[in-house]
């Protein structure tokens, strides 16, 4: 073979050299990007805070059209406590906020797994039998730090990588603020160098922190606070600090904390946990137990002010906020007084428009439409028009030009974005038996869900995104543990009060005494007697007895089957009479009274337990009394009332009238009247000590 030309050899080994350097440079290109993309998203977080990067509940991912009939696939299931703390996420982590018996915790995750990074304890449990158990805030992360807040009013950080605790403040000491009613539940919003929180103390309605120290650095105005965050905005390029308190709607100066202005909201005690929604220079709030929503326009000529553009009945939101999409507001207008800890909350998923308050459409067999006279009345032909769909009290997130919907029956919805109608492209159950009020986050296609008892991670994204991402098989939504949510209410209470958390009216108390006490207690007695003297009569025996023994203090079968019986007419007392007369009737603490009763005409001295009879019996009756208050107890807790403690803890104005009656006047011939007197001063002295409590606590 002959050799080439000259100078053709070195051309083409030139040209083999040119290709290899840039093979080279390509490869470490992509290397370089690779490196650089591991590395931004350790240190870029997609869902830092509450409702996102903007505070605004959308997602810049996208996600699948549909599901599959079975649902999204699952990719892990962990076990987690109490707490309506949402998840954020930065990087390859997550976190969130729950509480167990053994305290309150700050919890790191795995993004991919769930497996547990590391667990930071910062107080004791927050009423872990009450109705709302656990934290109510979300943790914030921001520049490789996580900052939290508690319901007794702690804020803390801690190091995102090791869970380290570095500062932490009482609000309630150093700012001297009166917390909510219901727990702190402001959540820290880290921006421009700032840790902004509601306090509600003097000259501390908001305040600003240092992020590095917790030392303040600005404190402002003179409100107190409710249970909405800070809602930091930008208008005509000034930063600004939203406070939606508990009487005002404020706005401050970001950086120096100067009040800008100050619009009154109400007078005396009120809620507001829904998010404000902002589209410059336009501010949308939306107040609870049917308030209805209000917008205003920012306006800042020589002074800033709020001009009223438009109030309306609609979309009154209680703790799901609504999310603005393509010029509406799509969210759950509740039409109770408050959200319900015990069933679904009735209401009307509602879109709006945000310019006009016009409602563009409206979903739920629920809804109810509104009158002159402000009465909600049921709507036949809108229940006919959806169809029998239902979306039910829900949080809103908005990714991909769709809604996904979670609501408080534990229900993953996927529906349209639209203005135009209501179309559903998915819907699953995650969480069943029991409520569920926080909000999901979506991050990189997976949106992290979790209730009072665990959380669960799902991909939301294309089916064939996940096969390559994904290292494990998938799980199933069927794999979710789940159980069956039952309507105490609907079955134990007959007729449910409007306002749960309220303490009963005057009228209700002295209606309440007249049927328990008239109707139950003396008319059983009137009755028992009464059929004791018949028999006495027909079986010719003069009863030697007086008729008042039936009811007596001591431990004989009459007695004992005269409290039986009204134990079991006080328990299905409110179920029946409410029914009956359409009006709530609450006739529990019978059930109590006479578990009492029966303790003490079976309670004997030291002296008196000859025989191992007369101590079973004697300790029987104290633990059948004190489980029939702890059944009373976590029943009430169940269904949201609030009698639980006030009639629970008024047996010591009973106990010397019910020792009275069992002691005094043993030998004498009145013995029988004398017990019946005692017995009802003790049920009115237990009775309207707990009545007094009431009026006078709430």
């Amino acid at each position: 073979m002959s050799n080439p030309p000259n100078g053709t050899w070195h051309k083409r080994n030139h040209g083999i050299g040119m290709a290899r350097c840039s093979l080279i440079l390509v490869c470490t290109l992509c290397i370089f990007l690779e490196v650089g993309a591991k590395t931004g998203a350790a240190n870029t977080a997609d869902w830092p805070s509450i409702r996102g990067l903007n505070h605004d509940g959308k997602s810049n991912d996208s996600i699948a059209e549909s599901w599959p009939s079975d649902g999204p696939p699952v990719l892990w299931v962990r076990d987690l406590g109490q707490g309506y703390s949402a998840f954020i996420a930065w990087g390859n982590r997550i976190a969130t906020q729950y509480q167990t018996l053994a305290g309150q915790f700050l919890l790191c995750l795995d993004a991919e797994t769930g497996a547990k990074i590391w667990e930071y304890r910062y107080g004791w449990p927050y009423d872990p039998a009450g109705v709302y158990p656990g934290p109510r805030s979300t943790p914030t992360y921001s520049n490789g730090f996580i900052y939290f807040s508690s319901p007794t009013g702690t804020v803390g950080c801690v190091n995102a990588e090791t869970g380290k605790p570095l500062w932490s403040i009482e609000l309630a000491l150093k700012f001297q603020a009166s917390l909510p009613g219901f727990g702190y539940a402001g959540t820290p919003i880290v921006v421009n160098g700032k840790v902004l929180l509601p306090v509600g103390g003097k000259d501390s309605s908001l305040i600003a922190l240092d992020p590095k120290t917790g030392e303040t650095i600005w404190q402002a105005g003179d409100d107190l606070a409710s249970y909405a965050p800070i809602y930091p905005i930008e208008h005509r390029g000034r930063k600004i600090a939203i406070g939606y308190l508990q009487n005002a709607l404020v706005g401050h100066d970001l950086e120096t904390g100067e009040q800008l202005w100050r619009h009154r909201l109400s007078a005396g005690y009120d809620e507001h946990s829904a998010w404000p929604v902002y589209s410059e220079p336009y501010l949308w709030i939306s107040g609870p137990f049917q308030n209805g929503s209000e917008l205003f326009e920012i306006l800042a000529e020589r002074e800033y002010e709020l001009r009223l553009v438009w109030s309306s009945r609609l979309m009154s939101n209680d703790i799901f906020s609504s999310v603005l999409h393509e010029g509406a507001i799509f969210g759950f207008d509740l039409q109770e007084a408050q959200a319900k800890t015990h069933r679904t909350s009735r209401g009307i998923f509602r879109c709006i428009d945000f310019r006009t308050g016009v409602e563009l459409w409206s979903i739920g067999q629920g809804r109810l439409r509104r009158e002159q006279t402000g009465v909600s009345i049921p709507s036949k032909e809108r229940v006919e028009s959806t169809g029998g769909q239902e979306v039910g009290h829900s949080t809103v997130l908005i990714a991909d030009g769709k809604l996904i919907l979670f609501n408080d029956l534990g229900e993953l919805i996927l529906a349209k974005a639209s203005r135009n109608q209501y179309q559903e492209l998915g819907r699953t159950s995650l969480f069943s038996g029991e409520i569920c009020w926080t909000q999901p986050i979506l991050d990189r296609s997976r949106l992290f869900v979790r209730n009072h008892s665990r959380a669960v991670c799902l991909y939301l994204g294309s089916p064939s995104t996940l096969l390559i991402e994904s290292k494990t098989k998938p799980l199933r939504v069927q794999d979710i543990p789940q159980r069956k949510l039952w309507d105490v209410a609907g079955a134990l209470l007959g007729v449910e009060p409007e306002y749960l958390f309220d303490a009963p009216s005057f009228r209700w108390l002295g209606m309440w005494f007249v049927i328990s006490f008239f109707g139950i207690l003396v008319g059983c007695l009137i009755v028992g007697n009464g059929i004791q003297w018949f028999l006495s009569l027909s079986l010719k025996q003069s009863s030697e007895k007086n008729w008042l023994h039936i009811a007596s203090m001591q431990p004989s079968a009459s007695a004992w089957l005269y409290w039986i019986i009204v134990f079991l007419l006080g328990a299905i007392g409110t179920t029946f009479i409410s029914s009956g007369l359409q009006d709530f009737v609450f006739t529990w603490p019978l059930c109590l009274f006479a578990t009492w009763q029966i303790a003490i005409a079976n309670m004997v001295t030291r002296k008196e337990l000859t025989t191992w009879r007369i101590r079973l019996c004697s300790g029987g009756c104290c633990l059948l009394f004190l489980i029939v208050c702890l059944i009373y107890f976590f029943l009430c807790r169940r269904l949201s009332l609030v009698f639980e403690w006030s009639f629970l803890g008024s047996f010591p104005a009973a106990l010397p009238f019910s020792l009275a009656g069992k002691y005094w006047f043993r030998q004498s011939n009145w013995k029988a009247w004398w017990e019946f007197g005692a017995t009802s001063f003790a049920f009115a002295a237990y009775y309207w000590s707990a009545a007094i409590f009431l009026l006078v606590r709430y």
